[in-house]
């Protein structure tokens, strides 16, 4: 077995940084064209721009009666009812002084029209109706236009393609979209311990949850994921199948075997491809590495679950979303904490936490373990709704201490 190299210390941004500029750099996955029906979850590579007005007519926002504003200067009003306008009708009914024409939310607003009274204001007449409170003119008509005009942008290069966005693209006229390819992401977890979930544990074994953990969040971030593979603590198996993991991959991910220790097979085989292994002042996931295999990004993250989680979420996140040119809007959130634990000096820490409210209404983070952030305490991670980040500086925290908030 080969000696570990001696351990550069770097922050959690210097180590960030380090991973975006060797693994990723200037590289953005290609293209393709989807169909709506298709599209959801992944990420926009062009900004799409609206068909046409939205509305694209002039069109009421309530049921009532499109009358004429002038006709309204003495109240009550009488006014005679020629004709009804339901929602999808195309017709365009002539209103003379005097007159008006029912009208169903969202119909086109007949040319002769500029307000709309709702139905509520009214005797709610068929043929005559009285109208017993004036509206201002053009009250309750919605402008063509008045949303987006055509041409303008609806979503931006970058966004992710949710549900609201896709409402939104479907009403400004959007049949297909222009979508980053799907990242291809291999996983392994290493380790002669580990079996399959459902197996029949023998003394030293434990179920392998990391692999499990990583595909489904990738899944989730619009990954198409390989794996996840368990490899064994020997060189030359590890290679083949690290060989089969990198193969036509833009990523490969892999948990354990980053620290020192005499059988940690990622970072013996790494280094000696150039990989480049780092301890990070953060608690959980000290031990990091990074590396190329056959070309391809190589992120390989600690093995304990909650460190492996928590690595992924700092380090392994931003890699993909990088690789997708996905925009991250999310600001810092602070919330009071629920309950105190404790925090080691130098190293800033992540704790899993559920959310809720006090009595006033404050958000309250509270530790879903009582041992904060443990890096095996795997169910830990069951209940948790964010991580709780605590500076390097701080040694404990209190109940009731403001504490930073990261969104899971």
């Amino acid at each position: 077995m080969s000696a570990p190299a001696p351990r550069v210390l770097l922050t959690v941004e210097e180590y960030l940084d380090e991973l975006l500029t060797e693994l990723v750099g200037d590289t953005v996955l290609g293209t393709e064209v989807v169909p709506l029906a298709e599209a959801l979850g992944r990420v926009l590579a062009q900004p799409v721009h609206a068909a046409g007005d939205v509305p694209a007519f002039a069109n009421s926002a309530m049921d009532g009666y499109a009358v004429r504003h002038d006709d309204l200067h003495t109240l009550p009003a009488s006014l005679a009812v020629v004709g009804a306008v339901p929602a999808g009708s195309g017709d365009d009914p002539a209103i003379r002084p005097g007159e008006c024409v029912r009208i169903m939310t969202g119909a086109p607003l007949p040319t002769d029209a500029d307000t709309v009274v709702p139905v509520e204001m009214t005797d709610a007449g068929t043929e005559t109706v009285t109208i017993r409170e004036e509206r201002a003119r053009g009250q309750h008509v919605r402008d063509a236009g008045e949303d987006v005009r055509a041409g303008d942008v609806v979503a931006d290069a970058g966004v992710t393609i949710t549900g609201r966005v896709l409402g939104s693209l479907a009403a400004a006229g959007t049949a297909t979209v222009t979508v980053r390819r799907r990242p291809v992401v291999g996983i392994a977890a290493t380790g002669d311990e580990l079996i399959a979930p459902g197996g029949e544990l023998q003394r030293g074994q434990i179920f392998e949850s990391n692999g499990t953990h990583l595909a489904a969040t990738l899944t989730e971030l619009g990954a198409q994921v390989r794996g996840p593979a368990v490899l064994a603590d020997d060189t030359d198996a590890f290679t083949t199948g690290l060989d089969d993991l990198a193969d036509g991959a833009d990523l490969v991910l892999l948990t354990g075997g980053v620290s020192v220790g005499d059988f940690d097979v990622s970072r013996i085989v790494l280094e000696q491809s150039g990989g480049v292994f780092r301890h990070v002042r953060m608690q959980p996931g000290k031990p990091q590495g990074r590396a190329r295999w056959r070309g391809v990004p190589v992120l390989a993250l600690p093995g304990n679950p909650v460190s492996t989680a928590i690595s992924f979420e700092v380090f392994g996140r931003p890699l993909v979303n990088a690789l997708l040119g996905r925009s991250t809007t999310e600001g810092p959130t602070r919330a009071v904490a629920g309950a105190g634990w404790r925090s080691p000096s130098g190293r800033r820490q992540y704790v899993p936490v559920r959310l809720g409210s006090d009595e006033t209404g404050r958000l309250v983070a509270t530790p879903t373990h009582r041992r904060g952030s443990a890096s095996h305490m795997v169910t830990s991670l069951a209940g948790a709704q964010a991580l709780a980040v605590v500076a390097e500086q701080t040694e404990g925290v209190e109940p009731g201490d403001l504490v930073q908030i990261r969104s899971l």
